[in-house]
């Protein structure tokens, strides 16, 4: 999960991954708009307005909000997707570890948000050690499986007979 690598992420490794942002961006405080706009301070921040007069796209400017991290991680990963129709040339960050080593530098520059707290994840079961969390009622896991009919009294069925 996205907190978890922001946990481990580095932010002077971030600083490498923003050479590939640098040829249209700034991330200095009072930094120029370049070809895209100046980046410091930018999480927390409304998307797609204000940077001093930057002229956005009306596709990133309809987005709404403000820039967090899972928002500014989907932006990273496509901007095209993201917002269809921006202006934004870049393909994306397809590496999840660049993309939070770089929200990690991009933090440092002037925005300083707290990062989410991470996640604890359940470890896979081997060799039949370990519990798989109980499934909450309606879950999926206490669905019927094909071929199975649910009881009266909505609990999982028992499993059907093995065809001999």
């Amino acid at each position: 999960p996205l907190p978890n690598l922001l946990a481990a992420a580095d932010p002077a490794k971030g600083e490498t991954v923003f050479a590939k942002c640098a040829a249209c961006h700034t991330v200095n405080q009072g930094g120029a708009n370049g070809i895209g706009p100046n980046l410091y301070g930018t999480l927390g921040e409304e998307i797609g307005h204000g940077k001093h007069g930057f002229a956005f796209s009306a596709a990133l400017a309809g987005v709404g909000g403000s820039w967090d991290f899972e928002k500014m991680d989907a932006w990273l990963t496509s901007p095209r997707k993201f917002a269809p129709g921006t202006k934004m040339s870049f393909a994306g960050l397809s590496n999840p570890e660049d993309r939070a080593n770089l929200l990690v530098y991009l933090n440092a520059q002037g925005s300083n948000l707290p990062l989410p707290a991470p996640v604890e994840t359940a470890a896979p079961a081997e060799g039949g050690e370990g519990a798989a969390p109980a499934a909450a009622e309606g879950d999926a896991a206490t669905a019927p499986a094909e071929g199975e009919a649910a009881s009266a009294d909505g609990a999982a069925p028992a499993p059907a007979e093995a065809k001999k």
